[in-house]
C-alpha cells in the first residue's frame, strides 16, 4: 500500500467521524458506556475472585491416620501429599501440638480441667495432616485419592463451602459470559447505525469513485477506519476514567465501612488494569472495526 493512499484512508475515517459528528458522538458515548460498565463488572469480578480465592485458601481438608501408624509411614503420606498437583500447600500437626491447640479452644478460663490429665495425651492418636488446594472444586478428587491410601483413618473435607465456593464461581463465568455478549452486540449494532449512515450521506460520491475506477480498498477503507477511531476512543475514555475512580473508590470504602479492611483485601488497580487495559482497548477497536465491516460489506456493492 502506497504511504499517499494510507494517508487518504486515514484523511477520510476522520472526515466522515466529523461529517456524521452527531451520530459519531453517540456511538463513541454508547461505546464508552459498554466499555465502562465492562470495566466496573471485570473489576467487580476480579475482586469477587480475589475474596473466593483468600476463602478456599482457608478451607482445609483434614488427614488424619490409624492408631499405631509410624512416623516413617506418616512421612510417606505427607511425600505422596506433597506430589499432587491440587495440592498448594500442607503442614503437620503432632498429637502434641493437637493437645495444645484443643486446651486453648476448650478449657480456656479452666486450666486447672486441662491440668487434671497430667502427662496424658486424650489426643495421642490424632496426629493429621491439614492440605489446602490450589483450586477448591478438586477437593473431592483429592479426598478419594487419600482415602483410598493405607493407614490413613479418616478424611475430613468442608464438603458444603467446596460447592457454594465451586457454584459461585460457575455462575460468574456464566454472567460474566452473558454481559459481555450483550454489550458487544449493542456496541457493534450502534456502530453500525453510524457507518451506514456515513455510507448514505456520500452515496453520491462513492457512485463516482466506482465510475471512475477506484479500488475495492479505497472506497471502504475510510468508514472501516471510521469504526476503529470510534472504537478506539470510545475505550480510551472510560478506561482512564475507570483507571482514576478505582483507587479512590476502593479508599471510600475502607474508610466508610472500615470493617472490611479485616476481612477482604482489595485487588491494587494495576493489577486489575494490566488485564483489563489491553482487553478493553482490543474490545473497543475490534468492536468497531467488526461493526464498520459487516456494515461496509452490506451496503457497498464493488
Amino acid at each position: 500500500m502506497k504511504i499517499s493512499t494510507l494517508g487518504y484512508t486515514i484523511k477520510e475515517g476522520f472526515k466522515n467521524v466529523w461529517t456524521n459528528k452527531v451520530f459519531s458522538i453517540a456511538s463513541v458515548a454508547t461505546m464508552a458506556a459498554c466499555i465502562f460498565l465492562f470495566g466496573v463488572f471485570y473489576s467487580l469480578l476480579v475482586n469477587f475472585q480475589n475474596i473466593i480465592q483468600n476463602v478456599e485458601s482457608e478451607v482445609a481438608i483434614t488427614v488424619f491416620f490409624d492408631e499405631g501408624t509410624s512416623q516413617e509411614r506418616i512421612d510417606q503420606i505427607g511425600q505422596l501429599i506433597a506430589s499432587r498437583e491440587e495440592v498448594s500447600s500442607f503442614n503437620y500437626v503432632s498429637a502434641e501440638e493437637a493437645w495444645e491447640e484443643y486446651k486453648l479452644i476448650y478449657f480456656e478460663g479452666d486450666e486447672e480441667a486441662a491440668e487434671s490429665f497430667g502427662t496424658d495425651n486424650p489426643l495421642a492418636n490424632d496426629a493429621t495432616y491439614e492440605i489446602y488446594m490450589t483450586d477448591i472444586s478438586y477437593q473431592q478428587e483429592l479426598v478419594d485419592y487419600l482415602s483410598s491410601v493405607d493407614n490413613v483413618r479418616e478424611v475430613r473435607q468442608s464438603e458444603d463451602v467446596a460447592n457454594t465456593l465451586s457454584d459461585a464461581n460457575r455462575v460468574l463465568g456464566i454472567v460474566s459470559a452473558a454481559i459481555i455478549i450483550i454489550l458487544i452486540c449493542v456496541a457493534v449494532f450502534l456502530i453500525s447505525n453510524t457507518v451506514r449512515t456515513g455510507i448514505t450521506v456520500r452515496k453520491e460520491e462513492i457512485g463516482i469513485m466506482k465510475m471512475i475506477g477506484a479500488t475495492d480498498f479505497l472506497v471502504r477503507a475510510p468508514f472501516i477506519v471510521e469504526g476503529i477511531l470510534i472504537g478506539a476512543v470510545g475505550a480510551i475514555i472510560p478506561l482512564a476514567i475507570l483507571y482514576a475512580v478505582y483507587g479512590r473508590v476502593i479508599k471510600y470504602v475502607l474508610e466508610r465501612f472500615e470493617f472490611l479492611s479485616n476481612m477482604m483485601d482489595f485487588v491494587p488497580v494495576r493489577d486489575v488494569f494490566i488485564v483489563l487495559l489491553p482487553v478493553g482497548l482490543i474490545l473497543g477497536i475490534g468492536i468497531g472495526y467488526v461493526g464498520s465491516r459487516i456494515t461496509v460489506h452490506k451496503h457497498i456493492n464493488v
